[in-house]
């Protein structure tokens, strides 16, 4: 997996790695909306099988000129897509037509992409698969006008926010300055507006569930809740994403399916390549070559051979963290920079990653697993040539327009597939 939102939304869509769609970024070249070839996704594999499919929200970063010019994406019937994510002042594409908004209450984006997805919940005829991405609660946070001021649990940072000793972190750690009681002041307070901003969307899920209770589906409904990627908090002196830490990496992930799944917390790993192909699975839609697993059998808590460990994989961007491949374990993080810089963690006993570990033994051991996952590796590793970046693959349409994606999440997204009824 890719800690941060535009390779991350290209995993979630296809059930790949970011080797695998050659997103690796935000920008071209290996990055962005130009690179990713969105002929074959989710939505196009349902699509084909007869589901009526929607998009609601923000989708590949770098797309806003396609976007703007009434690009629709394969596969979807319904398409309602920021030009630019925003809670307000922001332009949407409703089925390739645009629309601008404003900054008064009724225009709080989470609750207008809310609308749109409760109308096509209500209005469909056929089994249904509806993915809505709202803004909340990626930065600056800003709750809904309701919702200002609304009490969020206290904040206790770990001894891993703001660290005092980073001396056995990589140069690009060491470089960054403490935070200081301002600057954990100022994360106390986008860490209450990320929590306010996801108000909203708790209200927004409450409603799709209401309606589909009211349909009659709702046994036949599959929930997902999830992210793109975390944020820190100030974990490591660092603030943003796209870092191997669990602070970037791990994300919450519930589903919902009353036919097959009963409460339960399962500790096995679940990745966002899986989502893909478990959807489409249970939709009766068999994915092409995948990466990820169906998550079926966990879903049904049943024993059954699965991943110890995983990937993640990261090319340098907009920030300066160098290009990385990375093992994640039941029990140790590490981490090899195209730089030559490595980390280690036991995270057993260090589970903030404060102190990376001198074990040569080990470090060999988990530098050969991970050289069997990290192939191909991201292009500064792999002394790759970049393709030039090109325009996408897809005609777009001619003429005048009209002109105009811990908690401490970067996008929450609900995935939503009605069933077929069983007879």
């Amino acid at each position: 997996m890719n800690p941060l939102c535009c390779p991350s939304r290209a995993s979630l869509l296809t059930g790949r790695y970011s080797h695998g769609t050659g997103v690796y970024r935000q920008t071209p070249p290996w990055g962005g909306f130009a690179w990713f070839d969105d002929r074959s996704t989710l939505a196009t594999w349902l699509d084909a099988v007869g589901y009526e499919t929607a998009f609601v929200g923000k989708y590949i970063d770098a797309g806003q000129s396609w976007i703007q010019r009434g690009y629709v994406p394969p596969g979807w019937d319904r398409w309602v897509a920021f030009v630019h994510a925003q809670y307000e002042d922001y332009v949407l594409s409703v089925d390739g037509e645009l629309e601008r908004y404003g900054s008064e209450p009724q225009d709080y984006s989470t609750d207008v992409l809310a609308d749109h997805a409760a109308a096509f919940l209500r209005d469909a005829t056929k089994p249904a698969f509806l993915l809505l991405a709202v803004a909340a609660p990626h930065w600056p946070g800003t709750p809904a006008e309701r919702h200002v001021g609304a009490p969020v649990p206290p904040w206790e940072p770990p001894p891993s926010v703001d660290e005092a000793d980073v001396a056995d972190k990589p140069p690009w750690i060491r470089r960054l300055s403490r935070l200081g009681p301002e600057g954990l002041r100022e994360l106390e307070g986008l860490r209450a507006r990320q929590l306010r901003s996801l108000l909203a969307v708790d209200e927004a899920l409450r409603r799709l569930v209401r309606i589909q209770r009211a349909r009659g589906r709702l046994h036949d409904t599959v929930f997902v809740l999830t992210s793109d990627n975390g944020v820190a908090w100030g974990e490591h002196r660092w603030t943003k994403k796209e870092v191997p830490y669990d602070e970037s990496v791990r994300v919450p992930l519930v589903i919902r399916y009353d036919r097959l799944v009963r409460p339960h917390v399962e500790p096995r790993f679940a990745l966002n390549i899986d989502l893909a192909p478990t959807l489409a699975r249970l939709a009766g839609a068999p994915p092409p070559a995948v990466d990820g697993e169906s998550l079926a059998p966990l879903l049904r808590g049943v024993r059954t051979s699965w991943r110890t460990g995983f990937l993640i994989e990261h090319l340098e961007g907009a920030n300066p963290i160098p290009s990385y491949c990375a093992l994640r374990t039941e029990r140790f993080l590490y981490v090899e920079y195209a730089t030559g810089w490595t980390e280690l963690y036991d995270l057993r006993r260090d589970p903030l990653a404060l102190r990376s570990l001198d074990r040569p033994g080990l470090a060999a051991v988990l530098s050969e697993r991970l050289a069997r996952l990290c192939d191909p590796p991201p292009p500064e590793l792999a002394s790759l040539e970049p393709r030039p970046a090109a325009a996408p693959a897809f005609p777009l349409p001619d003429g005048e327009v009209v002109a105009g994606l811990g908690l401490g999440l970067a996008l929450v997204a609900v995935w939503l597939v009605s069933r077929r009824r069983r007879p």
